[in-house]
């Protein structure tokens, strides 16, 4: 598990999002569901954070109604089974208006150049991001959803449509097609599918919560073909390969 975000250790912050007063501070009149910017308090700590509500998600005809906040918490337990650090602290809890995610909030740097970003093929953290993304098959990377910070961070939101069972990644980030995986990827996979098998596992356990059944196999079943041909997959040719719009 990630040591620490934005210095806070992720098991305080974990704690702190289970368990303190989630108070509605505005709402991110960008996001096409219902997102609420929010503070929450614990014991004498406060954080910002986003809420997400399951009564805002819009529906969708290729995701079942009312699962993008699961989807987003399973984001969550994904990376931190690779050990990758991409997705900040995410939990689903009850709040001011009914269930939903809540994820602390990154104080992005604002005068990063996030196309620059998108389009580099040194960042490994970026290639890390575009593994992860292959793997809970995220329909929806695009620029906006890169959160680099000042300290050379690199985050990634918004995970709400991933883990279908069927190929659908879309990606802005598609500069390693075809590419051989680095040693890194190739190590963190095996751990991945090692914690993946074992159903008591923490990441088993919350993709059981988040996903369906056949969800959950297509997680594990993505990780072994990652594994087996050890490359960057390639575009769907049955499926837009870049999210509309891209930023």
């Amino acid at each position: 598990m990630t040591a620490s975000f934005q210095g806070l250790p992720v098991t305080d912050a974990l704690d702190l999002l289970r368990t303190g007063e989630l108070v509605a501070e505005g709402r991110l009149t960008t996001a096409s569901n219902a997102t609420l910017y929010c503070t929450i308090t614990a014991r004498g700590r406060s954080a910002p954070c986003v809420y997400k509500p399951v009564a805002g998600e819009r529906p969708l005809w290729d995701f079942p109604e009312g699962t993008l906040a699961g989807r987003e918490v399973a984001a969550f337990a994904v990376s931190e089974a690779l050990g990758w650090d991409i997705v900040p602290p995410t939990v689903y809890r009850d709040g001011p208006f009914g269930e939903g995610m809540v994820q602390l909030w990154v104080d992005a740097d604002p005068e990063a150049d996030l196309i620059g970003l998108a389009r580099d093929v040194r960042n490994p953290g970026l290639r890390r991001m575009a593994v992860f993304d292959a793997v809970i098959n995220n329909s929806d990377r695009k620029i906006g959803h890169l959160l680099p910070t000042r300290d050379g961070r690199l985050y990634g939101c918004d995970h709400g449509v991933s883990f279908a069972e069927d190929y659908k990644l879309r990606t802005v980030l598609w500069q390693w097609q075809g590419e051989p995986l680095t040693e890194e990827a190739l190590a963190a996979l095996e751990s991945l599918h090692a914690q993946l098998t074992a159903r008591d596992s923490a990441v088993s356990t919350e993709l059981a919560r988040h996903l369906t059944r056949p969800e959950g196999y297509a997680v594990r079943r993505r990780v072994e073909l990652l594994r087996e041909h050890r490359i960057h997959p390639y575009p769907s040719p049955e499926w837009p390969s870049v999210p509309w719009p891209p930023v």
